[in-house]
């Protein structure tokens, strides 16, 4: 028989027999212990409780006497059917009318910038490192590593970085963790409760939560086509910047080669300013050379450089790092002596065998070549709308800006895609105060087939009573 769990407070106006009575009474009730179920003898439940056997016999007693449970020679206390006991159900209230709810039709058509292409995992070479790992000769990983994760796959971290995003940095400045909402919050706390945060305006709303719920205080900063504006950071009293350069989110801007000079001689102008580069999909551009870095370029170590494995491999893996400048190091590993990492040790051990051996290059390089060919059929099957409609955004990354040029509101858009089950979210949405331009909208590819990408938007430009513009006649 497995121990059955009672709580007991041994500081209570109620006596401990009572209490444990009281207990295994409402799981009988509650249906927790079926029919028949044997009870904990008296002496096992005597050694789990702490308590005396006069403690349960009275408890068992009083059950057995209500006839909850009955006693067998020489077997033990049996949980006895209560469909005939007479007990007062307690009385429940009746919970309010709900709010009448305008009927969604189900989403046929996810648009969800989030989301990714899970046709083209790549399960078999996954499954063999997994396989591989999971080993008794593996064993040590049960135990606790380093608390900035495992050497091995931060060794592998930073080639990668090196080699695709000009990242300058060694192993020891890498910090792993289970995403960027759980490296954020540490990077706050060691950059004190003095520091004011710069953030996009429109920009990503986990980072204005965060931020938020750390009681930082925050100072929108407007986007436009060169990306963050950094005049408007300058005449600010902001002393970190929060930026994602390489494809600014939402609007899928790339911050012009000049703000980032102004943003860079912004962070060296004072030893207490610092720029935090969330590099979230850098690994996705489909014209023209890579972007490089901020944290590569810079020469005074003012950069936090963030980035994650969510667009790259999956969302559920829960692996992001940071890459801390030597002073901010020192800094982290005096506020985090006793943390541990957050991010399962076999997982670490897995992705650093993917990457060592070349796979995760191989499996970028495909991806970039799908997720080209959708931002294409995407772009393809939008062109015909013009004028009624624009885009931008789409030189990289997983998603691209929608404008919609008619006589309609944001909200009332939304309505509509929905209506017809499709998922998208307005720009609106990412803004401190809403937009008085163009409604916009983020258009997610990465989840969708081609024929899906083509399909859905159709059927949302034509409930949106938007036609294919004519062509001239010659």
């Amino acid at each position: 028989m497995d121990m059955i769990f009672i709580e007991l407070q041994k500081i209570s106006d109620i006596p401990l027999y009572q209490q444990i009575y009281n207990q295994i009474r409402q799981d009988i009730i509650d249906g927790k212990f079926p029919v028949g179920m044997k009870l904990p003898s008296k002496r096992q439940l005597e050694d789990f409780l702490n308590v005396s056997q006069t403690t349960i016999e009275m408890a068992y007693d009083q059950l057995a006497a209500e006839g909850f449970i009955a006693a067998e020679p020489r077997k033990g206390y049996f949980v006895q059917a209560i469909e005939e006991l007479a007990y007062v159900q307690p009385m429940k209230l009746e919970a309010p009318a709900a709010v009448q709810k305008v009927k969604e039709e189900p989403i046929r058509y996810d648009f969800s910038a989030g989301a990714i292409d899970t046709d083209h995992f790549p399960f078999s070479d996954w499954r063999k490192y997994a396989r591989d790992i999971i080993d008794v000769s593996h064993s040590h990983l049960l135990l606790l590593g380093d608390p900035h994760g495992d050497l091995e796959l931060r060794r592998e971290i930073a080639r990668y970085l090196y080699h695709s995003r000009g990242v300058d940095c060694t192993p020891g400045q890498i910090i792993i963790g289970s995403g960027t909402e759980q490296l954020l919050p540490l990077i706050i706390r060691i950059l004190g409760e003095e520091a004011r945060y710069a953030i996009e305006d429109p920009g990503y709303l986990m980072t204005r939560h965060v931020f938020s719920e750390s009681h930082r205080q925050t100072i929108p900063i407007a986007v436009d086509q060169e990306g963050m504006d950094v005049k408007a950071l300058q005449r600010s009293n902001a002393t970190i910047a929060y930026v994602t350069p390489s494809h600014q989110f939402p609007t899928g801007t790339v911050l012009t080669a000049a703000r980032r000079t102004a943003l860079l001689n912004w962070a060296a102008s004072n030893p207490e300013f610092f720029i935090i580069e969330d590099d979230y999909d850098s690994e996705f551009r489909y014209r023209g050379r890579p972007i490089p870095s901020l944290q590569g370029m810079d020469k005074g170590e003012n950069v936090i450089y963030l980035s994650t494995f969510t667009k790259s491999l999956m969302p559920s893996m829960r692996i992001a790092y940071m890459v801390l400048p030597p002073l901010l190091l020192e800094m982290y590993r005096q506020a985090f002596i006793p943390y541990s990492s957050s991010v399962p040790r076999i997982d670490q051990h897995i992705l650093a065998r993917f990457m060592a051996d070349g796979k995760f290059s191989r499996h970028l390089n495909r991806m970039r070549k799908i997720y080209r060919r959708k931002m294409q059929v995407l772009t393809e099957v939008l062109k015909p709308y013009e004028p009624f409609i624009s885009f931008s955004g789409d030189e990289a990354g997983m998603h691209i800006l929608l404008h919609v040029h008619i006589e309609s509101t944001e909200a009332e858009l939304l309505e509509k895609a929905l209506s017809v089950g499709i998922k998208i979210r307005g720009l609106d949405t990412y803004r401190t105060v809403p937009g008085l331009s163009a409604p916009s909208f983020l258009l997610g590819f990465g989840g969708l087939s081609e024929e899906e990408i083509t399909t859905g938007i159709d059927t949302l430009l034509q409930v949106w009573n938007i036609k294919k513009a004519t062509a001239p006649s010659l």
